[in-house]
């Protein structure tokens, strides 16, 4: 067994205990690859040891990487901050949108992505720094995408670093009740667990799979 199958191997394995301790299947959460600056030989390697989810934070590594794994089974997600401008050279990759977090989103998404899966990102510390709206602006925004026919499935977030990830993803959680939401796209590396127990339905985990980050994806 390979490094990367090892490590796939480990985290399904923690999510599994995870969602059993939380009294939920564990097929109900789906492991994303995050694979940000990742080389695209060791994304490969995790495909062929399982993975069929992975994720990309950048618009260019991701439109780089998906010719050399065609044919491969990938899902791909799109992490990263949404630019109206790339979502035309995205759209005929990307499965899952999980950084939507602005209305004029709408008009690009509904022209170029139709039928779309699309997540809302909602930044719950205010944090400047990061991308997503404000929680009291979520149930304003998913009227105003399924108004210009965007699919909205769930919530992501990013918890706040000096916050309980899990008060966090409680809140998230609660929210997306609130708005009869189905999915939940929240946890990571260093909190995918957390994030099980609470009713992640997506976890996005880079690190643990893959290691340290590269500066580049050659």
């Amino acid at each position: 067994m390979t490094a990367i199958a090892h490590a796939l191997a480990d985290v399904r394995g923690r999510i599994e205990t995870a969602a059993r301790r939380a009294g939920r299947d564990p097929d109900g959460v789906r492991l994303i690859g995050a694979a940000k600056t990742v080389p695209v030989e060791r994304v490969r390697e995790a495909i062929e040891s399982g993975l069929t989810d992975v994720g990309e934070n950048r618009a260019q590594e991701l439109v780089a990487k998906a010719p050399a794994l065609e044919g491969l089974g990938v899902r791909w997600h799109f992490l990263g901050r949404l630019q109206r401008n790339k979502v035309r050279s995205l759209s005929s990759l990307v499965s899952w949108w999980h950084s939507v977090d602005r209305a004029v989103l709408a008009t690009p998404l509904a022209r170029h992505a139709p039928g779309a899966q699309v997540l809302v990102e909602v930044n719950l510390g205010a944090e400047p720094q990061k991308g997503g709206c404000d929680p009291s602006d979520v149930p304003a925004l998913v009227d105003a995408l399924r108004a210009g026919q965007v699919r909205v499935e769930g919530l992501m977030t990013i918890p706040p670093r000096t916050e309980d990830p899990r008060r966090a993803f409680a809140s998230l959680r609660e929210l997306a009740v609130s708005l009869e939401l189905r999915h939940l796209s929240m946890g990571m590396t260093e909190d995918f667990e957390i994030a099980v127990e609470e009713g992640a339905t997506m976890v996005r985990v880079g690190r643990a799979l893959f290691g340290e980050r590269q500066t580049s994806c050659r």
